[in-house]
């Protein structure tokens, strides 16, 4: 069955092919595209973030039977998971959530604030806390292709990413990639959506609340990790981690 899907994801001539159909099409095509080649075999992501309502409302629209995923790393702010449960109720779903195997508190007790360190110890939290129950949605739920709100404005490591790309075995897709500021907060006003509890705090990005700050949407990257890093366990260059289990 490996086998069988991984030879349905084609060469990279088919990967360029496929990139510049989605170029063509706006949002809302480009998930009904993806919903019919990739059906049974694709999900999406979503870290109910400050504009997650955006992709989130597209797949309602475009894909409703495209399984959502969250991962739930256990560090979130609490109004994170207000909001989540407040855009489940809003947008009539309901996200399969993934937590890590290990709690919050054991993996403290046994290995420290490890985001705090930096290097090693940072990406063991990622692969803890992110990775692994990334990698066990994908196999739960069959899928090798994967949707995700990723935006080239968003910081230096994300402009210059393909519209799809391959990140090891899994094919991941970024429908509003190419979507500037002014276009989501404009689709969110159109819509009505409700926003995340913290963005009027003077938050412009959302992530752990250990690792995330306030700022100014100009300079996004130094609100995480103290400015160090932007990309913290999911979204990494292609081929840096194996997603796929």
């Amino acid at each position: 069955m490996r086998a069988e899907k991984q030879s349905k994801m084609g060469t990279e001539d088919d990967l360029s092919v496929l990139n510049t159909q989605l170029r063509s099409l706006e949002a809302g095509e480009r998930v009904e595209v993806l919903a019919e080649r990739f059906a049974g075999r694709i999900v999406a992501t979503t870290s109910f973030g400050l504009q997650s309502a955006v992709m989130l409302k597209l797949l309602r629209e475009h894909a409703p039977r495209i399984p959502v995923v969250f991962i739930d790393t256990g560090y979130l702010f609490p109004e994170t998971y207000h909001y989540a449960s407040l855009l489940e109720k809003e947008l009539d779903f309901s996200a399969h959530v993934y937590s890590p195997r290990v709690t919050a508190a054991r993996q403290e007790a046994l290995h420290g604030k490890q985001w705090e360190n930096g290097g090693t110890d940072l990406n063991n939290y990622a692969r803890v806390h992110k990775v692994e129950p990334m990698n066990r949605a994908l196999q739960d739920l069959g899928a090798d292709a994967w949707i995700s709100g990723l935006r080239h404005q968003q910081s230096r490591g994300r402009s210059q990413r393909e519209m799809a790309e391959r990140q090891a075995r899994t094919l991941k897709v970024y429908p509003i990639i190419d979507w500037n500021s002014e276009k989501v907060e404009r689709f969110i006003d159109d819509h009505d959506l409700p926003r995340h509890p913290l963005a009027a705090a003077g938050y412009v990005t959302m992530g752990d609340w250990h690792s995330t700050s306030p700022g100014s949407s100009s300079s996004q990257e130094a609100t995480r990790f103290k400015g160090e890093r932007y990309e913290c366990g999911l979204h990494l260059e292609s081929g840096q981690q194996d997603f796929q289990i």
